[in-house]
């Protein structure tokens, strides 16, 4: 294992096989795989990360929760936690991966629920009033069937289960739209016949129901199952986590603008009314076009010096890329506000390439950091061979694509951890 104080370049460091973690399927078990969701943290590495760099007394945060990888593997592992994320389907999925269930009680509610849908009337629902985007993406037929199941849930008093049912429903969404199943990128598939959504919901949350189970129980054996575990609908740039109150903070930040969250989550936000204006709930996210800015300005030099590589080849490209690092300095700001003296933050970021220029995200992260006081313990490069990211690139557009195209490249075939101590 090669470490930053051997001052090697980012890319002469060589791979970490024990960070690898080849041919496993972690999100297989407890609650991670309750729900799809892009570049998903790999719990054996939060797990590691927690077994290396925590102890039990201390209080694990998440700058960026996403789903909860970090959330369910610090209650599993008996730490307290707390995680912030600025996406409202984020916190629905994450308050159910933490919170599991008795499974006599969950299993009863199901029940409940699924003898409901004898009564389902399409006619019933046939006037109800959504946004126009669900009539885009559903066929009246599936719509009122989902309208059905959301009704349904919502009636439901006990906030946990409410919330287990919700993401249910949400994660089925996508199958049973017109979505191009295989994409992450909001487009229709013309041939696609999606899923009927009451089978669709039920073969899931059987799925659920047995990760509960077995979550619960393992909570239940070592005693875990009151840790302390939280998730708060917050913008890392700016928390209300207390100074000095978290031990480490092992989080994977959006890579630059790699991905448009608020479009991949899309249903699920029109379906429960997180929004009605889609390029209003753009803006609020880090690492994304939509908010940008025309001060190119960074305060890293080495950031700097990409973006004026990018000035000179895409102004536009530039402009994103300066306000993904303007971002990521005030969340660092934020991350050593928070973290008590001789903690370590965790961060796990990958590099990529814009329109030829290399840009070196791991590389500015660890200015930034020590910039602001952290000392740098440790680089570790990983491959990256589960992580559920686009890995295609066109060389010219700098857009997704596919390996078949000959302009394309892979862009994250590692990535990196940097250790870093307060």
């Amino acid at each position: 294992m090669q470490t930053q104080r051997q001052n090697l370049p980012f890319e002469k460091i060589a791979v970490s096989p024990e960070w690898c973690f080849k041919n496993v399927r972690s999100i297989e078990q407890w609650t991670h795989g309750y729900h799809r969701y892009p570049a998903k943290f790999l719990p054996n590495l939060v797990k590691k990360l927690i077994e290396d760099y925590t102890q039990p007394t201390d209080m694990v945060a998440d700058f960026f929760a996403g789903c909860g990888t970090t959330l369910v593997e610090a209650k599993v592992h008996g730490r307290q936690s707390i995680g912030v994320d600025i996406n409202p389907v984020a916190e629905l999925i994450t308050n159910a991966k933490i919170n599991p269930i008795d499974p006599k009680k969950l299993e009863a509610k199901f029940q409940n629920l699924i003898k409901k849908f004898d009564d389902f009337d399409p006619k019933d629902y046939s006037e109800i009033n959504l946004h126009d985007r669900i009539d885009y993406w559903f066929s009246p037929r599936h719509k009122y069937k989902i309208a059905f199941l959301y009704e349904k849930i919502l009636s439901l008093r006990d906030k946990t289960a409410r919330e287990f049912f919700l993401v249910s429903l949400s994660h089925i969404l996508k199958n049973c739209s017109k979505w191009l199943q295989s994409s992450t990128k909001p487009q229709i598939d013309p041939d696609k016949k999606p899923t009927d959504p009451f089978i669709a919901f039920i073969t899931h949350t059987k799925q659920m129901i047995k990760r509960n189970k077995e979550f619960y129980d393992k909570l239940t054996e070592t005693d875990f199952l009151n840790t302390a575990c939280e998730i708060r609908l917050e913008d890392a740039r700016q928390t209300t986590l207390e100074s000095g109150s978290v031990g480490a903070i092992i989080t994977s930040p959006p890579y630059v603008t790699s991905y448009e969250y608020a479009d991949i989550h899309q249903l699920t936000a029109y379906w429960y009314e997180y929004i009605t204006d889609l390029q209003g709930f753009r803006k609020n996210f880090i690492g994304t076009f939509y908010s940008l800015n025309q001060n190119t300005t960074v305060d890293s030099t080495l950031g700097q010096q990409i973006v004026n590589q990018l000035l000179k080849k895409d102004k536009r490209k530039a402009k994103e890329v300066a306000n993904y690092f303007k971002d990521m300095q005030a969340v660092a700001t934020e991350m050593h506000r928070v973290l008590r003296t001789d903690g370590h933050t965790c961060l796990v970021i990958g590099n990529t390439t814009f329109v030829g220029v290399k840009v070196k995200s791991a590389e500015v992260f660890k200015e930034i950091l020590e910039s602001l006081g952290f000392n740098m313990v440790q680089v570790i490069k990983r491959s990256i061979p589960h992580k559920l990211i686009p890995t295609i690139r066109d060389k010219k557009t700098g857009k997704f694509s596919k390996l078949k195209n000959k302009d394309s490249k892979l862009v994250y075939p590692e990535e990196y951890i940097l250790i870093a101590k307060k």
